[in-house]
């Protein structure tokens, strides 16, 4: 027979993605009781480049996590305009100086573990259908199934509190009636697993010509392809491209993927023989495309509220960022005696994820307008890349590795560039 679950709890996190988990494991760790519930089982997979930045790799260790195991990178090695340049990654103030590689496979559940290990309710298997709202239309929970038939259980939950961590598709957020906005650039990234001498390099390559065909022979996208190194002899191979609007997502990536790799050194191995996993593809939402991030007892998070970068496509180091600021609202939101306070205290999240991120994704949606023309992008490629000191500075720009206060030269201009346009 089927059962019910009725818990009344202060937040209900909804997706077990590195942003949901980041944002329970902070909570906990503040003592606020909190549900993280995750519509799959652990371990699952997720459509990702697997690449961690500094950004992240900083943002992991904030948490924690052990990652003495992840295989590390010194920076990126960047090809084209028949140029080739490596890239470290800048010592920082507030960054390390390597990136890493895991699989989200891996990724995700170590942090969901160390929430749960944190003190968060974690309950895998749970598909939220539904938001719980007052008479006045405010969110105060949702409503969830796990299993089926007979065996199903019903989670009736009740919170002052809760977080759309559920990815691209926003289901809570979308029945709360915050649409994605048309104008903010969206891209499709597709990415498979090859088993190849480059698994154990120490440089994650970035090709920054991607053709839908014969290289000068075909269309140039705008948009790079990737191997990523992950250890033990296995990559991460894949590609992603960006439009201003949603026009990304019509294009045939598969035979665009198949196009690229045949293109590529034959000793590298990307071949069906080594190939480990199936190509797959997903929308990557950007530059903040659905808000508000907070209103009315529903917060977004990640993917939910188009935290993904348009510049480089990450999307792990944002949503974590946006998982401490989520939580440290919360709170200072919950010392306040209504509720009309406890709203003004949860606006300190979205004005959090502006001052951190709002200018430098205004700066994208200019960097993926400009990109989109292919004679730019030829341009940039070709008369860039030999230019060590303008390559410092886009580096930087690219991965998001720039100081946010103080720095060199290349991270004031960063900072200027970023004050001058109008906040995403």
């Amino acid at each position: 027979m089927a059962s019910t679950h009725a818990i009344k709890t202060d937040v209900v996190v909804v997706g077990a993605g590195p942003g949901g988990s980041a944002a329970a494991y902070y909570l906990a760790k503040a003592g606020v009781e909190v549900y993280l519930l995750e519509k799959a089982t652990f371990p699952r997979d997720k459509i990702c480049g697997d690449g961690l930045t500094p950004a992240a790799v900083n943002e992991l260790a904030l948490m924690g996590i052990d990652t003495s195991n992840w295989q590390r990178n010194l920076g990126l090695e960047v090809v084209g305009g028949g140029h080739e340049i490596r890239l470290p990654w800048p010592a920082q103030r507030s960054l390390p100086d390597f990136g890493m590689a895991c699989p989200r496979m891996e990724l995700d559940e170590t942090l969901a573990r160390a929430a749960a290990k944190a003190g968060a309710n974690l309950v895998e298997g749970v598909l939220v259908k539904e938001l719980k709202t007052d008479a006045t239309g405010r969110v105060n929970g949702v409503v969830g199934f796990k299993g089926r038939g007979e065996d199903e259980e019903r989670y009736d939950i009740s919170a002052k509190l809760v977080v759309d961590a559920g990815g691209v598709a926003a289901r809570l957020a979308i029945s709360a009636g915050r649409q994605a906005a048309a104008r903010r650039p969206m891209a499709v990234a597709a990415r498979t697993y090859f088993r190849s001498p480059l698994g154990d390099t120490d440089w994650m390559i970035s090709h920054l010509e991607l053709w839908d065909g014969k290289p000068g022979e075909s269309n140039l996208l705008p948009g790079y392809g990737w191997i990523f190194p992950l250890g033990d002899g296995l990559v991460n191979v894949g590609l992603g491209s960006v439009s201003s609007n949603k026009a990304a997502t019509k294009l045939p990536y598969k035979q665009i993927f198949g196009a690229w790799c045949a293109n590529l050194p034959e000793e590298w191995g990307f071949t069906e023989e080594n190939q480990t996993a199936p190509l797959r593809s997903a929308a990557l939402p950007m530059c903040f495309n659905r808000k508000p991030q907070y209103a009315d007892g529903l917060a977004l998070i990640g993917d939910a509220a188009g935290m993904v970068s348009p510049f480089n496509g990450e999307g792990i180091a944002p949503a974590m960022q946006a998982g401490r600021f989520l939580a440290e609202a919360f709170v200072l939101a919950c010392a306040r005696d209504t509720q009309s306070g406890f709203d003004l205290a949860m606006s300190a999240y979205p004005q959090a994820l502006r001052n951190q991120l709002g200018g430098y994704y205004s700066l994208g949606r200019i960097f993926v307008k400009l990109i989109e023309r292919p004679q730019i992008m030829r341009a940039c490629t070709k008369y860039g890349l030999p230019r060590p000191a303008l390559m410092k500075l886009v580096h930087k720009l690219l991965s998001d590795g720039y100081e946010r206060s103080g720095g060199d030269l290349s991270d004031k201009l960063i900072q200027t560039l970023t004050k001058v346009v109008p906040s995403a």
